[in-house]
């Protein structure tokens, strides 16, 4: 079994404060991806930078107190990456990858955007070098007889069924067409898989984001956007997935809920 959790901390320094600890120490995850952790290495208590058990690392933005991804793995990776070599966005803290036996994991926190601005442009620009990036990925990780699977906040979400509210959101960054049909080519043109929709495929979400405003978490008003998105051999061997939602809204320690899939690799 593999057992993958990705999820998006929301600022690791004030989750950890929150309840990220105690999870942390109760999970059964062989790996979990994280993303806007939004500090320096240095600036994170011992407890969650390294935890018994764990190997980690961190890349964490030159524009400091912003974005920030992790990987903690049980084995120790046999190769790690920063970045996916890209001039603008590799100091960035935004693409981290760990190889394990057999597959790349890599940790995502794609640009959020801003529809009609200067961060909607940006976020495009990422979109279309990554997209680049991930289709070098999964024929060099052929080569290799390896699996891929890139995890974290995609920032998109690809279907009505995606979010609640998808009606009145149609002009907004997150569920614009331009968009949804790049995560569609994501998909169709480089052969990746949405795992947790192959797994629930009729579902309405499940949501994995709420907004902090309003009433959003007890309505369960909620974006699919934290995936796990892999090449087809490892998507194939799904056998679980779930999203680890809180039970209350003061359980909560991130705005984001750990999105867990287990793996069959026997």
């Amino acid at each position: 079994m593999l057992i993958v959790t990705s999820v998006n901390v929301n600022g690791i320094r004030a989750a950890a404060k929150k309840g990220f600890v105690p999870w942390l120490a109760g999970t059964d995850a062989d790996v979990i991806c994280l993303q806007e952790v939004r500090a320096e290495e240095g600036q994170i208590p011992a407890e969650v930078r390294a935890p018994e058990g764990w190997h980690t690392v961190f890349a964490p933005a030159a524009a400091k107190g912003r974005a920030g991804v992790a990987l903690y793995t049980r084995r120790e990776p046999e190769r790690v990456q920063v970045g996916f070599g890209s001039e603008e966005f590799d100091g960035s803290g935004r693409y981290v990858e760990a190889d394990l036996p057999g597959v790349t994991v890599a940790s995502l926190y794609l640009p959020s955007g801003e529809a009609g601005t200067e961060k909607q442009d940006e976020k495009y620009r990422f979109m279309a070098e990554f997209r680049d990036y991930l289709a070098e990925l999964k024929v060099r990780a052929a080569a290799d007889g390896r699996e891929v699977l890139v995890c974290g906040d995609w920032n998109i979400c690809h279907r009505e069924a995606d979010l609640k509210n998808w009606k009145t959101n149609r002009k907004n960054a997150g569920f614009l067409p331009e968009e949804r049909e790049w995560l569609g080519s994501v998909y169709d043109g480089t052969g990746y898989v949405d795992v947790m929709r192959e797994l629930h495929p009729e579902q309405e979400g499940p949501y994995s984001w709420w907004s902090y405003r309003g009433r959003a978490f007890d309505n369960d008003a909620g974006w699919r956007i934290d995936l796990h998105v892999a090449t087809p051999g490892l998507a194939g061997r799904a056998v679980k997935g779930f999203v680890e939602r809180a039970e209350t809204h003061p359980e909560r320690w991130s705005d984001h809920a750990p999105v867990t899939v287990v793996y069959e690799l026997g």
